[in-house]
């Protein structure tokens, strides 16, 4: 979060104050109650790192499948087939299933009913997965958000792509579907599709794989494979050397990321003053790291992912993307148990953020105290990424905005029971508008449980005030038919 946090009053603001009584809020409402406005916080700014990763190690596979469930662990839904009779499962426990519908790949040899279905037919729970090969369990199923969408429906820019002549990963069974095969088409990039048998496979993941930042590359799990970067690799990198100049980018559709993890080496020096930053300057993406490039994920599972676990300016436990010229759009996609410095799941460093139809859930900021700028040098008085940077990072639980020039759109969502650092803020979503021409927007989308510091300012418009959940800085926020915990 490079540039200046403003912390008047030593933020005279919640820190972490879920709602008692969440009401729904219309953005023709008037001023909320109990906001602050004015200049009452915010981070600002942030580092353009790279995720660093490469770290071998043996993955375990597939989880042990045998549940289908929403993706997310949530709760039941209605069943809609399935022997057996197994309950509801979280996804990162490997089953296959459906959070919004489609049809399920896997076929497993216990029925299962399936939670949080909203249509399609429901397969039954993968086998288990044999530890360090390709797994059999683990298939991705659908996600997203069970329990809600985006009336306006979701944009031309959010649909999936097409995957007509792809380089196939796989000649029809689990085992010809290897990692040494996927991270060559990847590096090739283009289409990449897979033929792994019927059922649900799991690819372990042994080293970061490397996108071509020249082409676009589309990933299409079919809803059966995951990718398990085994608590040692970040999964994928896509690192350009410019920045907000590239057309080209990345899609991730019908897949399932889990257990990617960044080793960050970029440590921020000890400093005599113990309120400057501590931690590392880089590690950002545990499963996905970006620069100057753009992103489509469509009904994907990011699950268990973590980047670098303090700093200021650094985090992403799921998604890091910085500098991209056309943005990120994430539809009908669950993000649970990932875990960064600020940016518990997705972040984004200026480039636009849209969201749709999707989960978060159980998502953590790990750093602590927020991140300034102590211009006075009255608390700390060493230089870190062109400041004199106190706190260590926490902003963010869930989702995650800083920069110029760009608006973060939440349509369809919910963010549920994530949690910003100790001292900081936005254990929902944390978006700072550094030149305050941001714009906030927030319909159909259900925001509560979460904990963290939380401010709203904005420079005109008569939403000012957004709850318990958010820290923001925007030029102007707009709230439609949402649950909004402290409001």
């Amino acid at each position: 979060m490079r540039g200046s946090l403003v912390l008047a009053l030593s933020m005279v603001l919640s820190l972490g104050c879920a709602a008692e009584s969440p009401l729904s809020i219309d953005g023709s409402s008037g001023n909320g109650s109990g906001g602050n406005s004015g200049s009452t916080g915010g981070a600002s700014g942030g580092t353009a790192g790279h995720a660093s990763g490469g770290a071998t190690g043996g993955a375990t596979g597939g989880a042990s499948g045998g549940t289908a469930g929403h993706a997310s662990g949530g709760a039941t839904g209605g069943s809609t087939g399935g022997a057996s009779g197994g309950s509801a499962g979280h996804a990162s426990g490997g089953a296959a299933g459906h959070a919004s519908g489609g049809a399920t790949g896997s076929g497993g040899a216990t029925g299962g009913t399936a939670g949080h279905a909203s249509g399609g037919a429901t397969g039954s729970g993968g086998a288990t997965a044999t530890g360090g090969a390709t797994g059999s369990g683990g298939g991705a199923g659908q996600a997203g958000n069970p329990n809600g969408s985006c009336k306006a429906g979701v944009p031309s820019n959010g649909q999936p792509a097409a995957v007509s002549n792809p380089t196939v990963i796989g000649t029809g069974t689990a085992a010809s579907c290897t990692f040494a095969a996927l991270n060559t088409a990847v590096g090739q990039g283009g289409v990449i599709t897979f033929n792994c048998g019927s059922g649900a496979v799991t690819i372990p993941i042994t080293a970061t794989m490397n996108l071509p930042t020249n082409k676009n590359t589309v990933i299409d799990g079919g809803n059966k494979v995951t990718l398990d970067g085994g608590h040692a690799v970040q999964i994928l990198n896509f690192n350009s050397g410019n920045f907000q100049a590239n057309n080209n980018g990345l899609t991730l559709q019908h897949l399932r990321l889990i257990n990617g993890k960044t080793n960050p080496t970029d440590l921020i020096p000890t400093a005599p003053q113990a309120a400057c930053s501590q931690g590392y300057d880089d590690g950002q993406g545990g499963a996905l790291f970006m620069r100057d490039g753009n992103l489509l994920v469509v009904d994907c599972i990011f699950d268990g992912n973590q980047a670098a676990p303090l700093g200021p300016d650094t985090g992403g436990g799921a998604i890091y993307v910085e500098g991209s010229k056309n943005g990120t759009v994430i539809v009908g996609s669950t993000f649970t148990n990932n875990s960064g410095a600020n940016a518990g799941a997705v972040g984004s460093l200026i480039g636009e953020l849209d969201i749709y139809n999707s989960l978060f859930e159980n998502n953590t900021a790990t750093g602590h105290d927020a991140n300034s700028n102590d211009t006075s040098m009255m608390m700390c008085t060493v230089m870190n990424n062109g400041q004199y940077e106190i706190g260590s990072g926490g902003n963010g639980g869930a989702i995650y905005g800083d920069g110029n020039g760009f608006n973060i759109i939440l349509c369809g969502d919910a963010v549920l029971n994530n949690a910003a650092g100790k001292g900081a803020f936005g254990g929902g979503l944390f978006f700072t508008s550094d030149d305050m021409s941001g714009v906030l927007s927030i319909t159909d989308t259900t925001i509560t449980g979460n904990t963290g510091g939380s401010w709203t300012n904005v420079t005109t418009g008569s939403v000012t005030n957004v709850g318990t959940a958010i820290g923001v800085n925007a030029k102007s926020i707009t709230v439609s038919n949402s649950t909004l915990q402290g409001m």
